[in-house]
């Protein structure tokens, strides 16, 4: 390594191959088991970030790239969620509120990143991005004892997004 922005790339390609890894095990585990392994305020954080920046306020090479493969990712980890967490979400809402919730809950996530990017003027997202994992940790776990067994979970799911994180630049 020659000077603190190759290292600072290194820490940024691998925080973006962890992540991949992480949805991609998500998406696989929630097709193995018929269900969906993020919960429903994750999803609609990560897929607002994503759009916002990678398309309103994108960032540069290779970031942006990683970016639009998350945001592909995440749009699938949606149609799981919407797919199969109907039936899950019976026992505590009619049906036809079901996707009207979804979308609401899109909608004001998109908002509320908006916001803390125009309040903090932080155009690349960290102070979003930190508060959504924090968020995102504590819902996996939430997820994770609501069910009481591992569906759409997996350590290997904990274990790739905890390193994903501890290597954010």
């Amino acid at each position: 390594m020659k000077t603190l922005g190759d290292f600072l790339l290194i820490l940024q390609l691998g925080t973006g191959l962890f992540w991949i890894i992480t949805y991609i095990l998500i998406i696989k585990r929630g097709f193995q088991d018929k269900t969906y392994g993020m919960p429903m305020a994750a999803i609609c954080a990560n897929i607002s970030w994503e759009f916002i920046f990678s398309f309103i306020y994108p960032h540069k090479s290779p970031q942006n790239i990683i970016n639009i493969i998350w945001f592909i990712l995440d749009i699938v980890i949606m149609f799981q969620y919407l797919g199969y967490g109907r039936k899950r979400f019976k026992k505590y809402m009619p049906e036809k509120f079901f996707y009207a919730s979804f979308f609401m809950t899109l909608g004001i996530s998109f908002l509320i990143i908006m916001a803390i990017t125009f309040e903090f003027k932080d155009f690349e997202g960290k102070y979003a991005a930190f508060g959504q994992n924090l968020m995102m940790s504590a819902l996996f776990i939430s997820l994770l004892t609501r069910r009481g067994n591992l569906s759409g979970q997996s350590i290997y799911i904990a274990v790739f997004k905890m390193v994903g994180s501890c290597l954010l630049p």
